[in-house]
């Protein structure tokens, strides 16, 4: 069930979430383009919306692209059971909640600085360009060293038989 692009109606971009989404993708690969959905969560969403999964983007009607929109920019907590979030139980309001796109990135950021303010060992190792997640640092991870072999010689020429008779004479 392929649908065919007519080009009249046919939209090559379909902007949700500030995210660009190519218009010959199908609809369930292009919402999980979006930064902090991926095939699982765009197949919840796209079930409790009732758009067909491989119906594709540019084929959307305006009032299934404002749907989808409302879905993923608003009401995103309301589509998706709670262990499916990516922000559960959060430290500060108690609540769980997903994030999508640059609030994703901004809250990682955010933890991190607060790992490093607490002196936290992972704070500490971000702040050292480490590894964070207990891998080994012996003969990994060696990203912007330089391993040299030492001085390089300068080149001699081997000395010819013409050359040493010469310089005894």
């Amino acid at each position: 069930m392929v649908d065919k692009v007519d080009k009249k109606d046919f939209k090559y971009i379909v902007r949700i979430a500030n995210t660009n989404i190519d218009g010959n993708k199908s609809v369930l690969y292009g919402i999980a383009e979006i930064k902090g959905i991926g095939y699982r969560l765009a197949n919840s969403i796209i079930r409790q919306i009732d758009i067909p999964a491989q119906k594709k983007m540019g084929n959307l009607t305006d009032q299934e692209v404002d749907i989808l929109k409302n879905a993923i920019e608003k009401d995103l907590n309301q589509y998706i059971p709670e262990w499916m979030m990516n922000r559960r139980d959060d430290p500060i309001t108690g609540e769980s909640f997903h994030k999508i796109g640059v609030d994703l990135d901004l809250q990682v950021q955010d933890d991190i600085n607060i790992m490093k303010k607490m002196r936290a060992y992972k704070g500490i190792r971000h702040e050292r360009g480490l590894p964070v997640r207990g891998q080994r640092t012996k003969a990994n991870g060696r990203v912007g060293m330089s391993i040299s072999l030492g001085k390089k010689r300068p080149e001699t020429k081997p000395e010819t038989k013409a050359e040493t008779k010469a310089e005894v004479k």
